[in-house]
């Protein structure tokens, strides 16, 4: 079956779709006043604050109701809880619907807030990509909660890489309430802005034999296949990248390219604060694979009907069960600390061969829809002439 989603996981953030009612200055002159008095006497502006520590948002889970899973939140802790640590650390996330609604995420370090996240509090500091595995896709509400711990994570692990000026070599100051960066030296001054990190993710359809080429990476788990990708060069279109890509790591020449979708990924490398994934379809004009062993360790041709047996046999609904009640464990301090970041495997209880990364990625999506015959890409006219053309997103 066919898994629609309303955005992809970590985009749709509701603080950044809410029209900025304070600017990030004035923002921030509120949140000074707070961590200065170290209370919170104005009752009349709410502004709460995620808590990250080495890049895990701090979450909470309910207790499951009924055959429903446990459901986790991001832990929203009060300003007098940071009064130890220095403004410069907050990165402004947005605003809320209500006039007077900040919210802020900040990296603490392992003494800084040491009760926070130790389990009997019922909070933990969890992985992202265990929270990602661990939301119900279809919860508009969790799927936000998402992609605003994605945001803060790309901002404050950008913060962490950019501590000095690619320029001239001095120290970065945050501005614009941590959206921005600026060098310290006077006679420099040069602005920096968060880093995107921009991947075109493909799946090349053969179109004239119903078959998709799909590969392995040596650091997958067993039988786990999914889309090529690689990331822009400078200088190159979109277009240009996906046919790059593709001749580079398969030796299979690209032909059309079709715009699908795109999906904000803040858990990549911890280099690379936020990559970009932009999604397409592209027509192989040629079939003979050549794998380039240092980039995959295998890519084949499989037709849609295989493809379609692996969407149906894999349970992903199991694994995100799975993934919440590890999540609920751990914030009872039963599994401190442990990461789910090789559990993204689905079984059920029909074996497969082979099984696609779940519907948290933007790969399941692209294979999901061709498989399915979806906006029915495999009819698009392939004309040499038109270098692209757009397919609807989700």
């Amino acid at each position: 079956m066919s898994i629609h989603l309303q955005a992809h996981a970590f985009a749709g953030n509701p603080l950044r779709s809410n029209k900025l009612v304070q600017s990030p200055n004035s923002a921030l002159e509120k949140l000074k006043s707070l961590l200065l008095r170290g209370s919170e006497e104005d009752s009349t502006l709410e502004v709460k604050i995620l808590a990250f520590r080495k890049g895990r948002p701090l979450a909470q889970s309910l207790d499951p109701v009924g055959d429903s899973p446990p459901v986790w939140h991001l832990s929203w802790i009060s300003p007098s809880q940071f009064k130890e640590v220095s403004v410069d650390s907050f990165v402004y996330l947005g605003s809320g619907e209500g006039e007077d609604e900040a919210y802020w995420a900040v990296e603490v370090a392992d003494t800084a807030t040491s009760r926070l996240g130790g389990g009997s509090d019922g909070f933990c500091f969890v992985e992202l990509r265990t929270l990602m595995v661990a939301t119900d896709w279809t919860d508009t509400g969790a799927m936000g909660e998402l992609s605003i711990a994605g945001h803060a994570r790309a901002l404050l692990d950008w913060h962490r890489t950019s501590r000095f000026c690619g320029h001239c070599g001095s120290v970065t100051v945050p501005i614009d309430a941590g959206r921005r960066k600026q060098c310290s030296d006077e006679s420099c001054k040069k602005k920096i802005y968060p880093r995107v990190d921009p991947v075109v993710i493909m799946l090349v359809i053969d179109k004239e034999n119903d078959r998709a080429l799909l590969s392995r990476q040596s650091r997958f788990v067993p039988r786990m296949w999914s889309c090529l990708a690689g990331f822009i060069e400078p200088g190159e279109s979109l277009e240009e990248a996906v046919r790059r890509e593709t001749w580079e790591e398969t030796g299979i020449e690209v032909g059309q390219v079709v715009y699908h979708s795109s999906q904000p990924w803040p858990v990549g490398p911890s280099s690379m604060p936020c990559q970009l994934m932009v999604g397409f379809f592209a027509y192989a004009k040629s079939f003979e694979i050549r794998v380039d062993k240092a980039e995959l360790e295998d890519a084949q041709w499989h037709d849609r009907e295989y493809v379609k047996r692996a969407l149906i046999a894999a349970d992903y609904k199991k694994s995100q069960r799975t993934a919440a009640i590890r999540v609920n464990e751990m914030c009872k301090g039963v599994e401190k600390g442990q990461s789910l970041s090789a559990d993204f495997k689905v079984e059920s209880d029909k074996f497969s061969p082979m099984f696609i990364p779940g519907p948290f990625a933007i790969a399941h999506h692209l294979i999901s829809s061709w498989a399915h015959d979806e906006r029915a890409p495999r009819e698009l006219e392939v004309d040499q002439r038109q270098p692209s053309s757009s397919v609807s997103n989700l």
